[in-house]
């Protein structure tokens, strides 16, 4: 596609929509009071995207728009992603979210939507970046899901109202993806996966890539593997991407004080602390002895681990400090 030609057809279809909008974009509009159309050199437009190299002249958003001024992690991912990769998204997702970062992605198949719907499981919004119009849901089957987006977060897209699903439009809202955020996770990806364009194009923005490893055997794992080769910082628990932003997560809302007046976690009074015993635990055993939801979980496990009680273990273990080796 001539990019300059699309550029010059898309900014006339931005001023016609602004001046003397068609009917479809007009109805579109003016159908709900939470769809905005956000142009490039307008207040509110998030500055992280008007940084990268080429920005979207405008955006069609349905939903909160404020949110694209939030601070952003994009979760990207396999469309074919094993049980396992979908489950990791879903729970990854789940923790940022509740430790106060908009989780981001694409709204595609695998590990898009087990991202999306993390984030939403506890509560907090999450925000999907369309390939097609604003008013198309691509795949179909996640109908459901943009309805969830819409209301409890935003839809966005910079093709016009009725674009349909068109193989070039993904890659390149991939740019778009990457550019509202300040990192990117890759949960699985093969060897030729889109993911691997948006994580390159986040390393291109100067956004931090983070990729979470698999199995030598596993072919969903050697885009991962690939991205850690080329400087992609892996992770393992959410605390491998929070301490690569420490500037923001000391502002985030799920990084509660401590009640106690040195500063330090009242063991008595968290659950979760509680549950660890002298033995390393999974995540998972953890949300089944305390009875919370991941989210909950994983955010004390982040608070535990910055006051120096609990520490990250291989295998996605977690393991109890002594206190008194850490003061």
């Amino acid at each position: 596609m001539d990019c300059l030609g699309g550029k010059a057809a898309l900014a006339d279809g931005i001023l016609a929509a602004t001046t003397h909008p068609p009917p479809g974009d007009l109805a579109w509009l003016q159908g709900a009071s939470d769809r905005h159309v956000l142009l490039l050199d307008q207040p509110g437009y998030p500055p992280q995207l008007a940084q990268i190299p080429d920005p979207p002249l405008a955006l069609l958003i349905e939903g909160d728009a404020g949110l694209l001024l939030a601070p952003q992690i994009a979760i990207v991912g396999s469309r074919n992603a094993s049980p396992a990769g979908r489950e990791t998204a879903f729970e990854m997702a789940a923790a940022l979210a509740g430790c106060g970062l908009l989780v981001t992605s694409g709204l595609a198949e695998g590990v898009d939507g087990a991202a999306h719907r993390g984030a939403l499981a506890g509560h907090n919004p999450t925000l999907a970046v369309l390939g097609t119009g604003p008013d198309r849901v691509y795949p179909r089957q996640h109908l459901a899901l943009a309805g969830e987006i819409r209301r409890h977060g935003a839809l966005l897209s910079e093709q016009p109202v009725g674009t349909p699903p068109r193989s070039f439009n993904f890659p390149r809202r991939n740019r778009i993806i990457s550019g509202l955020a300040l990192g990117v996770l890759v949960v699985e990806a093969g060897p030729q996966s889109g993911s691997l364009i948006t994580a390159r194009l986040a390393a291109d923005q100067g956004r931090d890539v983070f990729a979470i490893p698999g199995g030598i055997h596993n072919p969903l794992a050697r885009g991962c593997h690939a991205l850690i080769r080329e400087g992609a910082k892996l992770v393992e628990t959410v605390s491998d991407i929070l301490e690569e932003l420490p500037s923001v997560a000391m502002g985030l809302n799920a990084l509660p004080a401590s009640p106690q007046a040195d500063g330090r976690t009242d063991l008595a009074a968290n659950p979760v602390l509680a549950s660890l015993g002298d033995s390393p635990v999974s995540l998972d055993l953890l949300v089944a002895r305390t009875g919370l939801t991941v989210a909950e979980v994983s955010t004390m496990l982040l608070t535990l681990q910055l006051d120096g009680l609990v520490t990250s273990l291989p295998g996605g273990l977690f393991g109890r400090l002594d206190p008194r080796q850490v003061r």
